[in-house]
């Protein structure tokens, strides 16, 4: 199995290797020759929505792990170094999240500005084994391994945190649009506020002996952390690696003797596993909710905002029926 990674992984640096990169283009040229816009890159939908409200009209976002994507197994492909090549910044969520990354940087050649917007963000560690599934629990003392919970977006209160670095990232690249996206910042940052009470007033009203969520991986640790849910999944904070046999069961039988009411289904996960457990358990299917990618333009969760606000929705009328 190690050999064929290395094996794929040698395969897909030799494949990039070969592509024709541009030199970084300066701009884009927006219609009738007006204003150039900056060439960014975002690593996924998520914070490529992000940026593109901080940036509006003075950037061209290009997202590499694109609507329903995982960036957990994302591969990147020959396109994906010449987007990288023809920018100027490079946002990323940082904490593990694009272990891609470093991989892609190196074979486009890119002179861009690495950008890390979870810088400042508090993070979440939990052990790697036996995982800390309950919102906000630290790793046991006396392990050798502890992994970091890359999933900060999940705290609106953090997703403010990427929109200030995302802020200074686009000034520092472009000082000329420093008020635009001085002005861009601040107004999408009352809409978060707004958006963060109306996630804590949702969960209010949620009867406090329901708040535990069954969910594919362990993805929403920060959420629970800020909300006041519980999250129980049978996967890590990665969907790389499979559920073990012994944490599917373990759940099974937490979700029996703690009654819990309901799981619920991911964008971006099979989910044969969470049906199982619902069949075995006789919990309900609550819904989908969004983890670690935005819906496409069409579906309920194609901005930020709009998928805290399909979670939260989901949850309640799941938990508190």
């Amino acid at each position: 199995m190690k050999l064929s990674r290395i094996a794929a992984a040698g395969a897909l640096l030799m494949a990039l290797a070969a592509v024709p990169i541009a030199a970084p283009a300066a701009a884009q040229s927006t219609p009738g020759g007006a204003e150039t816009r900056l060439p960014v890159v975002a690593s996924f939908s998520i914070l490529g929505d992000l940026v593109k409200n901080v940036g509006g009209d003075r950037v061209a976002v290009s997202t590499l792990v694109g609507a329903d994507g995982d960036a957990h197994v994302f591969q990147p492909a020959p396109a994906d170094a010449k987007k990288v090549a023809a920018a100027k910044v490079v946002f990323v969520n940082g904490l593990g999240f694009e272990g891609w990354m470093d991989r892609l940087v190196k074979s486009s050649g890119t002179k861009a500005t690495m950008m890390v917007v979870s810088k400042g963000v508090e993070a979440r560690e939990m052990e790697e084994e036996g995982h800390a599934h309950e919102a906000g629990k630290e790793a046991h003392a006396g392990h050798d391994h502890e992994e970091t919970d890359p999933h900060a977006w999940q705290s609106v209160g953090n997703a403010e945190i990427y929109v200030a670095n995302i802020r200074d990232g686009l000034i520092a690249a472009d000082p000329d649009g420093k008020a635009t996206y001085e002005a861009n910042a601040s107004a999408y940052l009352e809409k978060l506020k707004a958006l963060d009470t109306e996630i804590k007033a949702a969960v209010a009203r949620i009867p406090a002996d329901k708040r535990r969520v069954i969910t594919s991986h362990d993805a929403f640790g920060y959420y629970g952390a800020a909300y006041g849910l519980e999250f129980i999944a049978p996967q890590g904070v990665s969907t790389e690696a499979e559920a073990s046999a012994k944490d599917v069961a373990r759940i099974i039988r937490q979700i029996k003797a703690e009654k819990i009411p309901a799981v619920f289904l991911e964008n971006i996960s099979d989910p044969r596993l969470i049906k199982r457990i619902a069949d075995e358990t006789g919990a309900k299917i609550g819904g989908t909710v969004f983890s670690d990618a935005l819906s496409d333009d069409k579906g309920p969760a194609a901005t930020y905002i709009d998928m805290m606000q399909n979670n939260i929705r989901e949850f309640s009328a799941a938990l508190s029926s």
